[in-house]
Parts: structure tokens; sequence; C-alpha cells
């Protein structure tokens, strides 16, 4: 006899698009959708995360990038125009450490 998350996994395996999503991707709401279809129960989100962590489950981050994307302009934006954006992080001129200013005394 199966238990209750071995049928779990089972359906898990056969993809989000068998259970009706148009993409390949398992989000925790997708997977208490199916809990709630398949199992008729109702768990919490960090209870679902809790429950796959504990079987080995981890959360995975897409590793691929757009199609769309053009290395060469992102790199000649990061070169010509991130450095006119960015604020500098110091004075140019000297500081000081008082927490009034010298002109306020």
């Amino acid at each position: 006899m199966c238990s209750l998350f071995e049928v779990l996994e089972q359906e898990l395996a056969k993809g989000p698009v068998a259970h009706g999503w148009p993409d390949q991707t398992w989000t925790l709401t997708r997977i208490k959708t199916l809990i709630g279809r398949r199992f008729h129960k109702s768990m919490t989100l960090s209870t679902i995360a809790q429950m796959l962590h504990r079987h080995g489950f981890s959360h995975q981050v897409r590793a691929r990038r757009a199609v769309e994307r053009d290395e060469e302009a992102v790199t000649g934006w990061v070169k010509e125009t991130w450095p006119q954006v960015e604020t500098p992080w110091r004075r140019s001129g000297p500081g000081c450490a008082s927490r009034t200013k010298p002109a306020s005394r």
C-alpha cells in the first residue's frame, strides 16, 4: 500500500502539463491545488514546503536566460549607461565627522 506522499510524488512526476497547467513549472500554489484535487485536503504553502523539503525536494531557480536577451547590448549598457546612473558611494571632497554642520554653530 502506498503512502499519501508516494502518491503525491507519482502525480508530481507526471508534470504540471498533465494536470492542466500551461508549462512545466511546479509552484507551491500548483502543488496545493493538486493536493486539494487529488486528496481533498487543504494545506498551507509553508506546510507543503516543509513536507517537500523533508522528503528531499529543494527550491529550484531557472538557469536559462530569455531567448530575446542581447548580450552585446547588455554589456554596452553596463559599461556606458550604468556609471552615469549609479550614484557615487563617497563624497568627492572632504567630509566632516560632526553630527552638526560646522556652519550651524
